[in-house]
């Protein structure tokens, strides 16, 4: 996704709960740095989740490791500054199961990384705080294993 602000503003994005918390989750323990352990919650799905900075290169590069849904996968954000923006590049790996667990854990991420994207996109372009994860299960999670 093209995101129309500085590498640096998206990049802060993803590390700083007081951004994150505005297009994603509710809560953070705290904002990811090298090797460090956090929490991060959506309160409105009772949903809490341990996240493990595997990797941060500044402006470039944030390599995650998470627990949901049973099983532990990786998530990785590469950041690619243009003349109109940046680039940002999701990639969720590690889903174990059957073939059928693993196609429908990779759906939910997909769907659910799609989401998080635009309402970045929407925050930082146009203030807009577009509630894109909030008003995903507006009656609760309904699928196990969505955290995203």
């Amino acid at each position: 996704m093209l995101i129309r602000k500085p590498v640096a503003d998206v990049f802060q994005a993803f590390v700083h709960p007081a951004i994150t918390t505005q297009f994603w989750f509710t809560r953070s323990s705290g904002p990811l740095t090298p090797g460090a352990n956090v929490t991060w919650e959506w309160e409105m799905y009772g949903l809490s989740v341990p996240v493990t900075v595997k990797a941060l290169e500044q402006n470039k590069r944030i390599l995650i490791e998470w627990s949901g849904g049973g099983s532990t996968t990786t998530v990785e954000w590469r950041f690619q500054s243009r003349f109109d923006g940046t680039f940002v590049k999701v990639t969720n790996g590690g889903f174990r199961g059957d073939a059928a667990e693993i196609l429908s854990e990779v759906r939910n991420a997909t769907e659910a990384f799609a989401l998080v994207l635009a309402g970045l996109k929407a925050l930082l372009e146009h203030d807009v705080r577009l509630n894109l994860v909030r008003d995903r299960y507006p009656d609760g999670l309904d699928i196990a294993g969505a955290l995203a």
